[in-house]
């Protein structure tokens, strides 16, 4: 197969795996861990299992079967987008407080199985209906749209289990597509940082899970590579833990550093610590 027809990030395979997992975390919780406190801030866990399931129905709605609801009215900014997508986001989770558990679990595996049924008819590198706007693209390819959708999954179901004290969803197969996608994300989130060129940010996300990427300063430009045969001008070194909750704002910049080691330029590492890897604002 050519290269370039090679899917960088696969993750289309791992939906089943994920759904399969978050059916049964569900079924096993006890009533009061459903209304547990999570990380979300405003939201128990009940909110985000409802959560997940607008994922599913909106994206067959919306680009199954063609049909957007109300327009969203006028979008000139991400700040725009942001305020549109909390209100959807408000008025559903308000809307299904009056749903079971055992209804949203059974609402979620019949339209799992169609969520991916879905995904896998698109062609991985065609334009995709949207873009990945906290990795500051216009555009993108469906193959980065379906690695955005499954973060949004693997984290949305990691903090329900972070609320219920559940084993996490750390191993190499399910974390590293996860950290992968959000590494994506590192060139955006300095786009106002200034360096020397050839200047080099290594960031290592540690343990078995994880992996090394690498931050290029080229020509004015940021470049993300996973090799470098360089030094690097600084170095990151952060847990799959600190990780997953940094970059989705289950914790603050501030005390992430407290759990991160740094060597080199401190300054050039720590604008990393800022990077914002879901639709929000710092």
């Amino acid at each position: 197969m050519d290269a370039s027809f090679v899917v960088p990030i696969p993750t289309l395979h791992l939906f089943p795996t994920l759904d399969r997992e978050l059916i049964a975390l569900l079924k096993s919780l006890t009533p009061e861990e459903w209304k547990a406190p999570t990380l979300a801030r405003l939201w128990q866990v009940k909110d985000i299992a409802a959560h997940l399931l607008d994922g599913n129905l909106r994206t067959l709605s919306m680009l199954r079967d063609g049909y957007a609801g109300d327009p969203p009215g006028s979008i000139h900014s991400y700040q725009d987008l942001l305020d549109y997508l909390n209100g959807l986001n408000a008025s559903w989770v308000t809307a299904t407080k009056r749903l079971s558990p055992q209804v949203l679990i059974e609402l979620l595996e019949l339209t799992g199985r169609q969520y991916t049924d879905y995904l896998s008819t698109l062609d991985p590198f065609a334009k995709a209906a949207f873009s990945v706007a906290w990795a500051g693209e216009t555009e993108s390819l469906n193959w980065f749209h379906i690695a955005r959708e499954y973060t949004e999954k693997w984290h949305h179901q990691q903090q329900i289990r972070e609320a219920t004290r559940r084993p996490g969803l750390l191993s190499r197969e399910l974390f590293y597509p996860f950290i992968a996608t959000f590494m994506r994300g590192l060139p955006h989130a300095y786009r106002n940082t200034t360096a020397e060129n050839g200047a080099c940010l290594k960031v290592t996300v540690t343990t078995d899970a994880g992996g090394d990427w690498f931050l290029i300063r080229q020509e004015g430009n940021w470049i993300l590579v996973e090799t470098y045969s360089g030094k690097p001008s600084a170095s990151l070194f952060i847990a799959p833990d600190t990780a997953w909750k940094l970059f989705t704002k289950g914790i603050t910049p501030e005390k992430a550093r407290e759990k991160t080691a740094i060597t080199g330029d401190a300054k050039l590492a720590s604008t990393a610590l800022g990077m914002i890897a879901v639709m929000a604002a710092r």
